[in-house]
């Protein structure tokens, strides 16, 4: 290794970095499209009306079919392993437009040990267990597609909750997670209306158009709910097939559709993570950037001012994009403060204040901070998440010395209470396990070395005794997993991958006592890849919604920047 290699590397990725960023505006990166995504979309249009997007749908199915694996099968990325939702979703509307693959229904035959009724019922909900979030739409499109003959064995989503106030939600033991309320309603409309009735069928009917109400409120301006291709899909297709094709919330789902399309026939999972690629690129870039004012008062516009109609969260936070389906979030609202320091070089703003206490009331009673609602807890991804509470407590942490006296002790008081909790989760091996992010190469598909990099980096200017005894076992357990290679995959024995190999050379670079001999080799493992030209490859990353894979493209320019600037600082 020589450190003429290091500045090389960092010299380039900073050039692209700055070059994805439009003039006078936040990066917005790119995700991968999606089967998932196309699929839905593609069999929403084709059920609201397959005559007017005939071009959208005969382009989409001709991207599916250009995907399909040889054995008949998708994943959810053209990276990703095959898997039995992309698959079964992706078949459904082939059927539905009557371009059908023999060799899909082969392959979905072997996966669910055969192909009646009862054998796709209960292997899509054996795959999602109690989350009833994806396995409901699922199966309903399988329904409206005539996949699935009878609609009795389909679970019955209680659609009539939306109607109770939000703050009613945490208690109801809801069978969606907090993010899905557009689903229950649609999707619990039509299996009430395709189903059997019985003697209640009247007084569940009468919650109908209160419901409707309901939708209609959390639906955003431009029709996307949470800027999801696949929720609003399977709103729009859900209402159609309950007889409400007119309705406004079916027309804006499928004008936010054909808005988001991508020129090859395919949509992304969300339509972009800018907020999120945004705070990514300013921690990566640091000083070294231009425009800091003005880059800072974008991100301070795109805090909510408002209650938010979605989650009901308060004002304060961020969202992962500044586009109007997006909800604020924990891990967005701490990146934005985390950003806003360095771009403000730590001057206090109103937008800061606001922020800091979104984050306190959002905190759960275990002492752990969950991504989008306080309280709700049953489902995995409403419960505290350590990485993001780490991130928290780094934005409480950079900012403690500039906020108002009552707050401080606030934060005070909410950092001992984080720290607790994320002593409490710590594995033995000195792990921890992220809720959005996985490696599908990991037979669980999980990726501890991602959380635990990013709690070990988060925690690195903590001088709490919890969290250095915590750090200490964290980057024991990212030395234990670093490959023959000198790079990281998502857990021990996991082949390795540019994203994690970056976040752990950041956690690592962190800290000097860290030995250099790892370090040097986790470098010239990313050093190698540059020259072979494998820097960029797409590597699906993230776990999103309900087991969701993505991958965007400036994952691998803003982690390995932000490892290869704290590598040679630790070096120097």
């Amino acid at each position: 290794m020589k450190r003429g290699q290091i500045d090389e590397m960092i010299g380039v990725l900073r050039e692209q970095l700055l070059a994805k960023r439009m003039p006078g505006k936040i990066w917005r990166g790119e995700l991968s499209s999606s089967a998932i995504s196309t699929s839905v979309s593609v069999f929403a249009l084709h059920t609201v009306d397959k005559e007017k997007y005939a071009p959208y749908i005969q382009k989409g199915s001709a991207w599916l079919i250009e995907t399909m694996k040889e054995d008949g099968s998708w994943g959810d990325t053209i990276e990703s392993p095959s898997n039995m939702t992309a698959t079964l979703l992706s078949y459904t509307t082939l059927c539905a437009v009557g371009k059908a693959p023999q060799v899909a229904k082969d392959y979905l035959t072997d996966r669910f040990g055969g192909y009646t009724d009862q054998h796709i019922i209960r292997g899509v909900l054996d795959y999602y267990g109690t989350d009833l979030t994806f396995s409901a739409p699922i199966l309903v499109m399988c329904a409206l597609a005539g996949i699935i003959s009878s609609w009795d064995k389909i679970p019955q989503l209680p659609f009539e909750l939306a109607v109770m106030p939000q703050r009613f939600f945490r208690f109801l033991q809801l069978p969606v997670v907090s993010y899905a309320i557009p689903a229950l309603i649609a999707v619990g409309i039509l299996r009430h209306r395709k189903g059997k009735k019985n003697i209640l069928s009247p007084i569940r009917e009468s919650f109908i158009p209160k419901s409707l109400k309901v939708l209609e409120k959390l639906q955003p301006v431009n029709g996307g709910f949470l800027e999801a291709a696949p929720l609003t899909a399977f709103v729009a297709m859900c209402m159609s097939g309950a007889g409400y094709r007119q309705h406004i919330a079916t027309q804006k789902g499928v004008g936010f559709l054909i808005d988001t399309v991508r020129d090859d026939g395919s949509w992304p999972i969300d339509t972009d993570l800018a907020s999120w690629m945004t705070a990514l690129s300013v921690r990566a870039l640091g000083n070294d950037l231009p425009e800091k004012e003005e880059l800072a008062m974008l991100i301070r516009q795109n805090a909510f001012t408002h209650k938010h109609s979605f989650t009901g969260a308060k004002e304060g936070g961020w969202g992962w994009t500044d586009l109007p389906g997006a909800a604020p979030d924990a891990d967005d609202t701490s990146g934005a403060l985390v950003a806003l320091h360095i771009l403000l070089d730590g001057v206090y703003c109103p937008e800061v204040g606001k922020g800091i206490e979104w984050l306190l009331d959002l905190q759960n009673s275990d002492g752990g901070m969950p991504t989008f609602c306080k309280g709700w807890g049953k489902l995995p991804f409403d419960r505290s998440s350590p990485d993001i509470s780490a991130h928290t407590l780094l934005a409480f942490q950079l900012w403690m010395e500039r906020l108002p006296a009552d707050l401080q002790r606030k934060c005070r008081k909410s950092m001992s209470r984080l720290l607790r909790w994320m002593q409490k989760i710590q594995a033995t091996d000195g792990s921890w396990t992220p809720l959005w992010f996985g490696d599908q190469d990991a037979g669980d598909e999980r990726s501890p070395v991602y959380a635990t990099a990013m709690t070990v980096e988060y925690l690195s200017d903590c001088d709490d005794p919890i969290a250095r005894e915590m750090v200490r076992k964290g980057l024991a357990y990212l030395l234990a997993t670093q490959n023959a290679d000198g790079g990281w995959g998502g857990a021990k024995d996991v082949p390795s991958k540019v994203t994690l190999t970056a976040r752990a050379l950041s956690a690592l670079a962190s800290y000097p006592e860290t030995d250099s001999e790892v370090m040097k080799r986790a470098f010239n493992y990313l050093y190698e890849m540059y020259q072979a030209g494998e820097l960029f490859r797409a590597e699906p990353i993230g776990l999103y919604f309900s087991r969701l894979w993505y991958s965007e493209e400036m994952y691998n320019i803003t982690f390995v920047l932000n490892a290869l600037k704290k590598y040679k600082l630790n070096i120097s």
